[in-house]
């Protein structure tokens, strides 16, 4: 069975903000993130014979998106260190906005710094789980391990986020500013 472009028109219209989203937190430049994205659409569009009836696309769509974003990583690493280093000198550049709203960029630019540094599983999951809020078994079946190990992903990821917040006093307990 052959997609029809009612019914793909639909599932991009559904998911395809979501999907963005998803990879432009995983991989860390909105241009791969669209053309990733993209790409998880076209290969779903290609592949939607193969779906069975009962399947669930939203999980299905975050699958072709979690390979295409691991292989994105594998090829391009070298090229998103780099362009982690250029978003923090642009960070720190900013300085002529009011106090609340830098203090506010600054813990956003460190969340997301200290993701961006997670080991690719735990990012990975992390974002599945708590930004899309997909269940362990999807994450695990997306990331090629069981619903206990993601689970184990997310909690490690989580542990990791809470460590590196620990000593701004972002966290209740933490130092006093």
């Amino acid at each position: 069975m052959v997609m029809s472009r009612e019914d793909f028109d639909a599932v991009v219209t559904v998911h395809h903000e979501e999907i963005f989203r998803y990879l432009r937190r995983a991989i860390g430049s909105v241009g791969d993130a669209e053309d990733l994205s993209q790409e998880t659409f076209l290969r779903a569009f290609r592949a939607y014979a193969t779906l069975p009836k009962d399947a669930n696309v939203r999980a299905w769509l975050f699958a072709i998106a979690t390979n295409l974003a691991k292989n994105h990583f594998r090829s391009e690493t070298r090229r998103r260190r780099a362009y982690g280093a250029v978003q923090d000198d642009a960070r720190a550049a900013t300085g002529t906005t009011q106090e609340a709203e830098l203090l506010s960029r600054e813990a956003g630019g460190l969340v997301d710094g200290i993701v961006q540094r997670l080991p690719f599983k735990q990012r990975l999951a992390f974002t599945q789980r708590k930004i899309h809020g997909l269940d362990y078994a999807a994450i695990g079946k997306n990331l090629g391990c069981s619903a206990d190990s993601a689970r184990a992903h997310v909690f490690q990821a989580l542990r990791k986020i809470r460590q590196g917040l620990d000593g701004y006093g972002l966290l209740p307990g933490g130092p006093a500013q």
